[in-house]
């Protein structure tokens, strides 16, 4: 199978069979039966994709239940740094971090549950990032936590005279003082 388990429940990196020749390439992004065969039976709503210059730090952002959302995170263009923290009370990970690096050259997918605030920066002169997302976009169900959080000290391979972040990210709380009401469900 093409899905490489974490340590943190639900979290996998999916890598897909890529063929090539002197064409190019040719992969399945996404098919339901694999996906379903791992036991992943999500019913995808809303594609996000956007496009960002090297140095951009975007996230940490999630959504609130009854909102929140799966994500399977890719990389069109380019490479980033793809970074989550469980935000799942109870759970064996809970406040832990999880990065990978994604990119159009090793097409590796991150599947996202429910329950994690998911980022990434971007590093590549630029990058455009593809999300498929289980639930739609909710405006009053957004969080976030503030991507340099000390206690979550993450390398996001960024040197700081480099890093692009929105005022929005800039003023997300940190962890311990975040709005968050996420379950650890085993």
């Amino acid at each position: 199978m093409p899905f490489i388990k974490t340590e943190f429940s639900g979290l996998f990196v999916f890598e897909p069979v890529v063929f090539e020749d002197s064409r190019g390439y040719f992969f399945e992004s996404y098919n339901e039966n694999i996906f379903q065969q791992q036991g992943i039976c999500t019913r995808w709503v809303q594609d996000n994709q956007s496009s960002s210059a090297y140095g951009v730090i975007r996230g940490l952002h999630y959504q609130l239940p009854p909102n929140d959302q799966t994500k399977l995170v890719r990389v069109l263009r380019g490479k980033i740094l793809d970074v989550v923290v469980d935000l799942r009370k109870g759970s064996p990970t809970y406040s832990r971090v999880f990065s990978i690096v994604l990119s159009a050259k090793n097409k590796k997918q991150l599947l996202v549950p429910k329950g994690f605030a998911h980022g990434f920066s971007v590093l590549s002169k630029s990058a455009e990032v593809l999300y498929k997302c289980d639930g739609f976009y909710n405006k009053e169900s957004e969080g976030g936590i503030v991507y340099n959080d000390p206690a979550l000290n993450i390398d996001w391979r960024i040197p700081a005279a480099d890093a692009i972040i929105s005022d929005k990210d800039k003023v997300l709380p940190v962890l311990a003082a975040c709005n968050n009401s996420f379950v650890f469900n085993g």
